[in-house]
């Protein structure tokens, strides 16, 4: 009998500093920039976001989202046999957030490393933390995306600084007899990566090249409506479902226009999408999680509904979840 990997519990944490629109808004005025409320809600659907204050770090963020989860799946950290961090806002070079948070939540011995794929990340995770349980090499493993995009926001850049957002969301998977995990399709085009890009990086102790998110609205948004809808019918196939089947789609939160999009071309209803991208912003590889468990906390998602996760990041990375939760 097939072993599957289940979700066994969510939780997601949000730093307490909410910016809204009109902050972020008399901010840009002072450079000279001008932009609304308004301008921002109609392009994207945002209307705020948390940031993490000073000295709080992506692995402080991913602690509290990790003890949410396993206080939600009934699981001792002691009983956590893999940690896997998406994130791309990580403390350090080295080690990595994942080695950072074993260390914290006591869990030490098993493996425990980082995935880079932006905004695609927690999606990309998820399929690796699934390969090993479903392989049998773990028992429990622990899936966490975590970002403070706050720190490599350029405020002088109306086209990025409104969009994005700091918070972690985590899950702890388990093995299951019944279906839990049932197909992921994960994509990459490296030929893309000059329009969604952080090109800065450490030389000789100094940084070199451009710290701050740079990016190609226009090109980004053509690709993502592309790939979404292409990423979800394969992942769809794969799983042996039809759109009509699945109870929610819960997208990368990036702007409100592709996830209505991407869910239209599928024929799913948007009072089945998951939207938390209003009170997020993009949380980059968190948003997926902090979305899935807001919908656990809430009521909307239950046991036995089919859940689709997609997203789209910078690479360009993509990819998709088919689950029953």
């Amino acid at each position: 009998m097939p072993i599957y990997s289940r979700i066994l519990g969510t939780g997601s944490y949000l730093p307490p500093k909410t910016v809204r629109n009109d902050e972020l808004a008399a901010q840009l005025a002072l450079e000279g920039i001008e932009t609304s409320d308004t301008w921002i809600v109609e392009r994207t659907g945002i209307r705020e976001r948390h940031f993490a204050a000073a000295g709080t770090g992506s692995v402080d963020l991913g602690e509290q989202a990790a003890r949410a989860a396993l206080q939600a799946a009934a699981v001792d950290p002691a009983q956590i046999d893999l940690v896997v961090v998406a994130t791309s806002t990580p403390d350090m070079i080295f080690p990595s957030d994942a080695a950072l948070l074993q260390a914290r939540l006591g869990c030490p011995g098993g493996p425990a490393f980082d995935v880079q794929a932006v905004c695609a990340g927690f999606v990309y995770a998820l399929s690796v933390a699934d390969q090993f349980v479903r392989a049998g090499s773990v028992r429990n493993a622990l899936v966490v995306g975590t970002e403070v995009f706050s720190q490599i926001l350029d405020f002088s850049d109306r086209t990025t600084c409104v969009l994005f957002g700091d918070g972690a969301g985590a899950v702890v998977l388990g093995p299951s007899q019944e279906p839990g995990i049932l197909a992921s399709a994960l994509h990459a085009d490296g030929r893309q990566a000059g329009i969604l890009r952080t090109p800065g990086c450490i030389r000789g102790g100094a940084v070199s090249g451009r710290p701050f998110l740079e990016m190609d609205g226009q090109a980004v948004f053509k690709q993502a409506v592309h790939v979404l809808e292409s990423v979800a019918r394969e992942v769809l196939e794969k799983g042996g479902r039809r759109a009509s089947e699945v109870d929610w789609l819960v997208p990368h939160q990036a702007n409100i226009r592709i996830m209505l999009h991407t869910a239209r071309k599928l024929g799913i209803p948007p009072e089945r999408v998951v939207q938390t991208v209003a009170s997020h912003g993009n949380t980059s590889a968190a948003s997926i999680p902090l979305a899935l468990d807001s919908a656990v906390r809430g009521g909307q998602i239950r046991r036995g509904q089919t859940l689709l996760l997609e997203a789209v990041g910078g690479g360009l990375t993509w990819g998709a979840s088919l689950l029953v939760y």
